[in-house]
C-alpha cells in the first residue's frame, strides 16, 4: 500500500515472498465457506500457494433469538477469526465487508477488496412479484435496521419481522411460510447460485445497499507484509475506492447496527457517486436523510474525504438529532 492509500503494484514475484502455506479464516456457513473457497482456488490458481482453510462459529452465528444490535453488532461475525489470525493459527480472513467493522482493531489491516458482486438488495418471495405485489399488511422479514425503515418508507402498512440466520436458514423460513416475503442481499444469493430465488432487485434509489455491500475484504496482520503484497494482487482498485469512501460515511457518523445507515458509490466515468441515507431509529414517520455527491477521485485520500463530506451534510440535514437517539445519548 503506498502512502495516498492506494494498491501498490505488485511485484515481480509475489509468490516467492510468501511461499509458506495460508490458512484462512472462515465462518462456516454456506455463503462464507463459499467466499473463502473462491479466494483459496485464486491464491492456488493465481500464485501457486498451498491454502487451507481452518473452519469456525462465531458469536454471531450462534445468537440468534436477538437483533445483532442488541448483542454487539455485526463485529461479532469477525471477533473469532480475529483471534485465530492474533494466535497465529491463521494467516487470513475472508470477510462479506458489510460485517467488517468500521476501524479494526490493532494489528490488524484490510489487505484487499476484491471485485464487488451485485450490491444490491434482493425481494424474495414464494408468491408475490415484488415489493408492490404485496396485499396491505403483509409479512417481510429482515432483521437489519436499514433495511426495516427503507421498507417502511415505501410501504408503511407492511408487518416487519424480525429475521436472523445464515442465508440457507432464512430461505427456509420463508419456504415453511413464516413469511410473505424476506429481503436478502443479492451478492449470496448470485454467489450460491440461487439468481434464481431473487423475484425483483430493489433500485438504489428504493433502497439505498450498506456500505461495502457486496464485496469481500481479505484481513491479515498488519506485520504480514509478505502475504499483504501477495493479496495486492487480488485489489479491485474500483471497487477498493468505492468501498473507502462508503466506509467513511459510516465510520464519521459512527454507523453501527443500532443505525439505519446506507451508504453506496458507484462510478460514472472517472467520477465517483456517493450516495447515503440515514433514518430514525424510533420514529417510522421521520424522513429518511438523504444526500448524493460527486467527485473525480483517484485515490483512498480523496475517497474517504468524499465520505467525510457526505456525512457531514447528513448531519447538516438534522441527522445528529437521528443519531442522538441510536446512540442513546437523549
Amino acid at each position: 500500500m503506498n502512502s495516498s492509500g492506494t494498491p501498490s503494484s505488485p511485484s515481480n514475484n509475489p509468490v516467492g515472498a510468501a511461499a509458506a502455506p495460508v490458512v484462512i479464516a472462515t465462518r462456516e456457513s454456506r455463503l462464507a465457506l463459499w467466499q473463502a473457497e473462491h479466494v483459496k482456488a485464486l491464491l492456488e490458481q493465481r500464485f501457486g500457494l498451498a491454502v487451507s482453510l481452518l473452519g469456525m462459529t462465531t458469536q454471531g452465528d450462534q445468537i440468534l433469538d436477538r437483533a445483532l444490535s442488541k448483542v454487539g453488532g455485526k463485529g461479532l461475525f469477525v471477533k473469532e477469526l480475529e483471534t485465530a489470525l492474533q494466535e497465529k493459527r491463521a494467516d487470513l480472513a475472508v470477510h462479506s465487508l458489510k460485517d467488517v467493522p468500521m476501524d479494526l482493531p490493532a494489528g490488524f489491516v484490510l489487505a484487499a477488496v476484491m471485485e464487488r458482486e451485485d450490491p444490491r438488495d434482493a425481494f424474495v418471495s414464494p408468491r408475490y412479484a415484488d415489493l408492490a405485489s404485496l396485499p396491505q399488511g403483509a409479512c417481510v422479514g429482515t432483521s437489519s435496521l436499514r433495511r426495516v425503515v427503507m421498507l417502511r418508507a415505501l410501504r408503511p402498512d407492511l408487518r416487519i419481522e424480525p429475521l436472523r440466520g445464515n442465508l440457507d436458514t432464512r430461505l427456509r423460513k420463508l419456504d415453511d411460510g413464516l413469511y410473505d416475503a424476506i429481503v436478502l442481499a443479492a451478492a449470496g444469493l448470485k454467489r450460491l447460485g440461487l439468481a434464481d430465488r431473487i423475484r425483483a432487485v430493489f433500485d438504489t434509489d428504493q433502497m439505498l445497499p450498506a456500505a461495502g455491500q457486496g464485496a469481500l475484504g481479505l484481513e491479515i496482520r498488519e506485520d504480514d507484509s509478505r502475504l499483504g503484497t501477495v493479496l495486492q494482487a487480488l485489489v479491485h482498485t474500483p471497487t477498493w475506492l468505492a468501498v473507502h469512501a462508503e466506509r467513511a460515511v459510516s465510520r464519521t457518523l459512527g454507523g453501527s447496527c443500532s443505525m439505519p445507515l446506507a451508504a453506496h458509490a458507484h462510478w460514472q466515468g472517472s467520477e465517483l457517486q456517493l450516495s447515503a441515507a440515514l433514518g430514525h431509529p424510533g420514529q417510522p414517520q421521520a424522513p429518511l436523510l438523504r444526500v448524493a455527491l460527486q467527485r473525480g477521485i483517484t485515490d483512498a485520500l480523496a475517497a474517504e474525504a468524499l465520505g467525510r463530506q457526505a456525512a457531514q451534510a447528513v448531519l447538516d440535514q438534522g441527522g445528529r438529532a437521528y443519531l442522538e437517539v441510536a446512540t442513546g445519548t437523549t
